[in-house]
């Protein structure tokens, strides 16, 4: 029999790489094969491995490094451009980027005024609140921020779940005053969320929602958000508040004495018009600016229209009277104590997560497209303040929105000057054009929620999920119809539910493959993937692709021995050489824990009970350490681990093959 130098051997024994010992001929055309030392991991402390560990979850990105081997006068300047952006690129700015971002600060502000007042409507809000908060949070975010594009303010999502949260507990229009708290107090309350995950580095927590889960929960709400424009668009004066499809359509239909066929008309008219130049614009990006500038001109015809017609167009709806002047202090009015306490925090993290998932993907998603990066938590911190100083000063929440940062993108925006330029524009209409909104129609928001809305529906994406990813597909869909036929929040959780239920299923029930060889080489594959690849004589080999810990050590125990089980069919239906051997490829097993282990020794017993020989294949660093620290290496003996499948079969199979 052939002898295994394949040990364990600490790292420290060997500084340079260890040398063959063994050297196994094969049978087949290949050069002789030989046996590797397996090494344990460099030796470090428990407090070494909690520190590397905290550090891989925490700070992956590693945002330190710059910090190293500098002067303590450079360490502050840097200190300075990590939290504050603005000192980074400020010192370099130009009058030619000055030109650029203008150019499209003023094109933004034209889609960004008449947006911020139609979903402050979603909101259920007063339309000055739409204004006030496309004015300080774009400045806050100019200091803070790292995306150059991203073009910060109100966002349909967020509106209509902050809408349909605090609707559920308090009335807009019964109790105005203590709506108005509590939308100050939830946006209080995301930007402390928004804020912590971003300084606790924390921004793991969002990747719960998934994509799929975020496509089905948009375009459910964009469904729900154009139906809610129906008592807009139609005329209909008592409207229900729920925002279920059913109640909708009930109420649509069951007050069609209500409908007015002016606004109706000029709804349909203006709508058709706004989609239009939507279609001109995604067809040729180059005209994105007839896009972006429609929803204003659409403010400002539809407003001469009913000022003209004032005397004979009665049943449109305005407006009407728009204070003028600086967003009031509103410290005075955050809800701290009280029983809808509990509402404005659940609405605020809510809302939170949502507006926070959408700024982070939109500034990504741009900065992708100009080759730069955008960090992650200080995007969450950059959008928490925002959101804080912003429920100080009469703002709701508020994040990087994608229509207003693709038309900020294509304007051709170089630094988030722009986001300075669309403010000084709202702070411009604050003070000295908010009495030119007293005849705009209350249509005409309708019409630019339902188009900026409409895009959220991706189809394509959804069928996309249906060709990759089945269960992708069916969070997609729960997370739809939980927001049609459920409620907003509901509809979101299951989708949640859902995501999560996947990831406990890949856990759970890992994927383990049986592998064969490939002929003429010492590749070992999967069986059922590769056709070339053969079953090796008297062997099973098995792979692991996942961590063994609790949650699966049990089933991976019974899906081990049914294998075992399967091959002994196969071999006897087959009528070839007995089973003596299996090995297990640990190459992809990440990680273990006690009950792993246990698992491991409990699977050796098993089958050595049944005479066969069980073989581990190349653990990798942390689980091998944790094999040797319970001392269940020494139960396998010296042929009980290996560094490559082709090692193990090699070496095994060598004194079978010199018996007579």
């Amino acid at each position: 029999m052939g002898i295994n130098s394949n040990r364990v051997e600490h790292f420290s024994d060997h500084p340079a790489p260890p040398e063959t010992a063994v050297t196994i001929p094969t049978e087949l055309a290949m050069p002789p094969l030989e046996v590797h030392k397996v090494c344990l991991p460099p030796h470090k402390t428990t407090l070494q491995k909690f520190r590397q560990r905290l550090a891989e979850i925490f700070f992956p990105d590693d945002p330190f490094y710059r910090f190293k081997n500098q002067t303590c006068f450079r360490k502050f300047v840097l200190a300075l451009q990590f939290f504050f952006p603005v000192f980074q690129w400020g010192p370099n700015y130009t009058f030619t980027l000055l030109r650029s971002d203008v150019v499209s600060g003023l094109t933004i502000a034209s889609l960004a005024i008449p947006q911020g007042i139609s979903y402050a409507k979603l909101a259920n809000l007063p339309p000055i609140i739409g204004l006030y908060s496309s004015f300080v949070p774009p400045l806050i975010y100019s200091v803070l921020g790292s995306s150059r594009h991203l073009g910060v303010g109100p966002v349909s999502i967020a509106s209509l779940v902050m809408g349909s949260m605090l609707g559920e507990a308090v009335s807009a229009t019964e109790d105005p005053i203590l709506y108005l708290q509590l939308a100050f107090t939830a946006t209080f309350f995301a930007g402390v969320f928004q804020a912590s995950l971003g300084l606790l580095r924390l921004g793991f927590v969002i990747d719960f929602l998934s994509k799929a889960t975020l496509l089905g929960f948009m375009a459910g709400a964009a469904v729900i958000v154009s139906l809610q424009q129906l008592k807009g668009l139609l005329g209909i004066v008592h409207f229900t508040s729920k925002m279920q499809i059913v109640p909708v359509l009930v109420s649509v239909f069951s007050h069609n004495n209500e409908w007015s066929w002016q606004t109706i008309a000029l709804g349909l008219g203006f709508l058709l018009f706004l989609l239009t130049t939507r279609k001109i614009s995604m067809r040729k990006p180059k005209l994105f600016w007839i896009s972006a500038a429609a929803p204003l001109t659409s403010v400002i015809l539809s407003t001469l229209i009913v000022y003209l017609l004032r005397s004979k167009a009665h049943g449109i709806s305005t407006i009407g009277h728009l204070p003028k002047g600086l967003n009031p202090p509103s410290l005075n009015m955050l809800y701290f104590n009280g029983p809808y306490l509990g509402v404005a925090v659940k609405t605020g993290i809510v809302t939170g997560i949502l507006s926070l998932t959408e700024g982070i993907a939109v500034g990504r998603t741009f900065a992708a497209l100009k080759n730069y990066q955008v960090d992650g938590n200080k995007e969450m911190m950059a959008i928490g303040l925002m959101n804080m100083a912003g429920s100080c000063s009469s703002c709701y929440v508020t994040t990087g929105s994608f229509s207003r940062s693709a038309v900020n993108y294509n304007a051709g925006a170089q630094t988030v000057v722009s986001n300075v330029i669309m403010a000084t524009a709202v702070l411009v209409t604050l003070l000295f054009l908010m009495p030119l909104f007293y005849y705009t129609p209350n249509v005409i928001l309708a019409a630019i929620i339902i188009t900026a809305v409409i895009g959220l529906i991706d189809y394509q994406a959804a069928l996309r999920l249906w060709k990759v990813d089945k269960l992708d597909f069916l969070a997609c869909l729960s997370s739809f119809f939980g927001v049609l036929f459920i409620s907003v929040p509901l509809g979101l959780a299951i989708a949640v539910g859902v995501s999560v239920f996947k990831i406990l299923l890949h856990v759970t029930r890992p994927n383990t493959v049986a592998l064969g060889n490939i002929p003429g080489t010492h590749i070992y594959q999967n069986l059922s993937r590769y056709k070339e690849a053969s079953r090796v004589p008297s062997f099973l080999i098995l792979a692991v692709e996942s961590p063994i810990f609790f949650a699966n050590s049990t089933y991976l125990q019974e899906r081990i021995m049914r294998w075992v089980r399967e091959e002994e069919e196969h071999i006897e239906l087959n009528n070839e050489s007995a089973l003596k051997c299996i090995i297990l490829d640990m190459t992809a097993v990440t990680a273990i824990d006690t009950s792993g282990i246990d698992t491991i020794c409990e699977l050796r017993k098993m089958l050595e009970k049944r005479s066969f020989q069980f073989v581990l294949v190349n653990p990798v660093g942390n689980v091998l350490e944790k094999l040797h620290q319970s001392n269940i290496l020494e139960s396998f003996g010296l042929n009980g681990l290996y560094l490559t499948v082709g090692e193990a079969v090699a070496d095994i199979s060598s004194p079978w093959k010199a018996q007579p």
